[in-house]
């Protein structure tokens, strides 16, 4: 059984890549990978998180590391369940015999199957009552822009498996796109790339590293910069290392980039004339993981023409949002706040 803190409120991202935990009054107090090691023959859990992380590509025969959500819905509902719980469970402190409520984050462009499996496995995870929030409504939150106001703001949120576009005005999404592409559609590229073009086999780890170490949205900002990857040689069947440049890295991703900048010119171009200028005047709001990837905000800004700003905390700013709709869930109710019933 599991045990809550008394009258406590619970914010979920949950997220294709990583999934974060705020509690009210605490703030974020976990922030771990969308991983879970099972073992199939008894088909328990062994490790969930960073633990789970560390498995990847690892594991025995009888032991698979997975990940339960893909392109930001889930793929995996027993799993996720149980990631759920372990997390919820986690995050509480102290021991109570009262649920916390829960509000957990979703895509803009979910079905109303995928809504309802979030709302299950968050149920089921132990939690009294749940809420769903759309991500971009919750990034502009956590960023601190009041969406409350007759004003126009555009925020554009790259997590680990979608993009999530949305202009917002007086508390409600005006227009909006969700596109699954994302981090991880960045590092699958970066595989596929590598594999091409140097015969080398590695992993989504390895991808992800050379991604933050020198990919770059914007390649001269790193020109001539290069790592090394380590990984089977397709050929010899053996290990072998290979030096790549950034200059190829932004090849590699340079599709993935592109369907970005192109979904962000879309949900411009469907914006009504005083909201656009609203746009204009206050930028283009940029938050989740994948925005932090080198030069993301100078491609968005040149290639749209609007200045663009990255909160400090663009990772956190969907959870921290999510913890706030959730301690205003009374005035909330009706508009951006999307209620299980």
């Amino acid at each position: 059984m599991c045990f809550f803190l008394k009258g406590e409120d619970i914010a979920v991202d949950l997220g294709t890549a990583s999934v974060l935990v705020y509690v009210n009054k605490e703030g974020i107090v976990l922030n771990e990978p969308s991983v879970v090691a099972i073992d199939n023959n008894t088909n328990r859990v062994i490790a969930v998180g960073t633990e789970a992380r560390e498995m990847l590509g690892r594991t025995p025969g009888n032991i698979v590391a997975i990940r339960p959500l893909r392109d930001g819905v889930i793929a995996e509902y027993d799993v996720t369940e149980k990631m759920l719980k372990y997390f919820i469970s986690k995050a509480s402190k102290k021991k109570s015999f009262v649920k916390p409520r829960v509000m957990v984050c979703i895509p803009s462009g979910v079905t109303s199957v995928e809504e309802r499996a979030v709302k299950q496995a968050a149920l089921a995870a132990g939690a009294k009552e749940a809420y769903l929030i759309e991500e971009p409504v919750a990034a502009a939150l956590g960023a601190g822009i009041d969406i409350a106001e007759p004003n126009g703001s555009m925020v554009v949120d790259i997590g680990g498996g979608t993009t999530d576009i949305a202009v917002m005005s007086l508390g409600g999404v005006v227009c909006s796109k969700s596109i699954r592409v994302g981090g991880d559609k960045f590092d699958d590229a970066i595989v596929r790339y590598i594999r091409r073009y140097h015969n080398l086999v590695i992993g989504e780890r390895s991808a992800e590293e050379v991604k933050k170490d020198i990919g770059s949205a914007y390649p001269s900002l790193r020109a001539g910069e290069t790592a090394e990857l380590k990984g089977r040689d397709l050929i010899s069947g053996l290990p072998k290392t290979v030096t790549i440049t950034a200059e190829e890295v932004n090849e590699a991703i340079a599709e993935q980039i592109e369907d970005i900048i192109a979904a962000v010119k879309e949900v411009l171009e469907k914006t009504p004339p005083e909201l656009a200028s609203d746009i204009m005047n206050r930028g283009i709001v940029m938050t989740g993981g994948g925005s932090l990837l080198h030069g993301m905000d100078i491609l968005v800004s040149e290639r749209t023409g609007l200045p663009t700003y990255i909160p400090d905390d663009a990772i956190s700013c969907v959870a921290i949002g999510t913890g706030l709709a959730l301690q205003n869930i009374d005035v909330l109710r009706g508009s951006e706040k999307k209620e299980i019933l």
